[in-house]
């Protein structure tokens, strides 16, 4: 694997223009089943409240992974 050197305030932009979309992407599928907390809507999915919105739960937890990961990078370079 190559090795490129990058300006880390280029970085530290690019983290938060991914997770400004990663919010937005968050918040329109809480908002598509009228929710405002991830939890609620991820307790209300896994109990069967929500009998439609697995495949939303699902894309969910997977953004809700990626900010974790970025957020966990962005703070390691400060």
């Amino acid at each position: 694997m190559a090795r490129v050197s990058v300006d880390v305030d280029f970085l530290t932009d690019l983290i938060d223009f991914k997770l400004k979309y990663l919010k937005e992407e968050i918040e329109c599928i809480l908002k598509k089943w009228n929710y405002t907390s991830l939890t609620a809507f991820l307790g209300h999915s896994k109990d069967g409240t929500l009998s439609e919105a697995e495949e939303d739960a699902i894309i969910l937890t997977n953004l809700i992974d990626q900010r974790e990961s970025l957020l966990q990078k962005k703070t390691s370079w400060n």
